[in-house]
């Protein structure tokens, strides 16, 4: 967010959670509820021909991400150690980051977190799944809430807060073809689109609930938080004078850590900062293995226990090339940019198209199951799925693999 101006990505972000990713929400919404299947079994029921094969591009988005999302997170982890033991490095950062992205120590937090995905999900839908997301969500606003008004006392925080709500259009329109892509993976990532997580959890949910009014729901306060983090970052750099960052993980773990260094209480403050995001994580992580795992209960009648923990020591291997790669992050743009930057909206980009042009009356039917009166919004829907949205993924996705291949081609060119 910070590379091509704080203002100018939020306004991109902001329009394409409500223009793309609030729409293709509902089409997920939509097969899951009405096929009560994973994605893989939910398009072999409603799609015809190749499009039974397209629930195949979610699994394997979700998979990849956990992946090394999980090695993530155990960096997280251990940044909110480092908190707690006020070591944020003041001048090397970098040097700091480097160490702890790669090698044994990065194993280990990996397998940590693992860990306690696989717990929370064998244990099922409601003991499992449901009890841990109705602790985590609150705490996760509670204590974002509360570092968001500490750093609004911050002395940087007036000079942030205009460089984060005051968007320069012009930034726009220099850097959009930068800024979109980047803002599309973040929606999409951030929504938990394009990777079978809202076809899964709707797959559980009644006909009488109100899938638009779910959807507005999760937008709204997935915005809110992602918004409020803004709140709490800008400020923090600000104030210790780090205003040229760039996105990525040198973003969280090497600019904002340093800036931690240096302001008052840092080190406590920098602490409840990463563990937001280690309980945020946690959440998301969880979800998407329910993708995965649901997968083999529906498809294969594998007992939940068993598919949860294979499903999970498989995942681990696959992140150990990005959690023990030693001084680069050579393999974590493999991944992401597979995954992240193609596979989710390619997802998107699919649904899109069958249920705007193909499979029409079957999402329209669906989604005013719950709503009294879905009136003219249903084609509104419709044909916004039919021509921006798809508009908007092709161009992403074009940008997104020619962008792929030039960072394959800096890697092993």
């Amino acid at each position: 967010m910070g590379e091509y101006g704080g203002a100018a990505f939020l306004v991109v972000y902001l329009l394409l959670v409500a223009l793309v990713g609030f729409p293709v929400m509902m089409v997920e919404f939509t097969i899951g509820r009405h096929t009560e299947r994973n994605p893989v079994g939910a398009l072999k029921r409603v799609g015809r021909g190749a499009w039974t094969k397209i629930g195949w591009v979610f699994i394997a988005a979700g998979f990849v991400i956990l992946s090394y999302y999980s090695v993530i997170a155990g960096w997280i982890l251990r940044y909110t150690a480092i908190g707690l033991q006020g070591n944020y490095a003041a001048g090397g950062a970098g040097e700091q980051f480097m160490s702890v992205a790669g090698g044994m120590g990065s194993v280990v937090t990996h397998a940590i977190f693992m860990a306690a995905i696989i717990t929370v999900v064998a244990f099922g839908i409601q003991r499992g799944i449901e009890f841990s997301v109705k602790l985590m969500v609150p705490a996760i606003i509670a204590l974002l809430i509360g570092l968001a008004v500490y750093a609004g006392t911050l002395s940087g925080a007036g000079e942030a807060y205009a460089y984060y709500l005051s968007p320069d259009l012009g930034t726009i329109a220099a850097n959009w073809t930068a800024i979109l892509p980047a803002a599309a993976a973040q929606a999409f990532f951030t929504l938990s689109l394009g990777m079978g997580v809202m076809i899964t959890y709707a797959s559980y949910l009644g006909e009488d609930r109100n899938l638009a009014k779910d959807g507005a729901i999760i937008v709204a306060l997935d915005t809110a938080i992602a918004f409020t983090a803004g709140l709490v970052a800008f400020p923090v750099l600000y104030t210790a004078d780090l205003t040229d960052v760039v996105d990525g993980p040198s973003f969280i773990f090497v600019s904002l850590s340093e800036a931690f260094s240096n302001v008052p209480f840092g080190g406590i403050l920098g602490a409840v900062f990463f563990a937001i995001v280690t309980i945020a994580a946690l959440s998301s992580a969880i979800s998407i293995m329910e993708v995965v795992v649901s997968y083999l209960i529906d498809e294969h009648d594998v007992d939940r226990l068993p598919a949860t923990v294979g499903l999970g020591i498989i995942i681990f291997l696959v992140g150990l090339p990005v959690a023990y790669e030693p001084n680069g992050l050579n393999w974590l743009t493999v991944y992401d940019g597979f995954a992240n930057s193609i596979l989710l909206i390619l997802g998107g980009l699919l649904l899109a198209i069958y249920i705007g042009w193909i499979a029409t009356d079957l999402g329209l039917d669906e989604l005013s199951k719950g709503i009294q009166d879905l009136g003219s919004w249903g084609i509104v829907w419709i044909w916004t799925l039919r021509i921006p949205v798809i508009i908007v993924l092709l161009v992403v996705l074009t940008q997104n693999v020619i962008g792929y291949y030039d960072s394959l081609m800096g890697i092993f060119g």
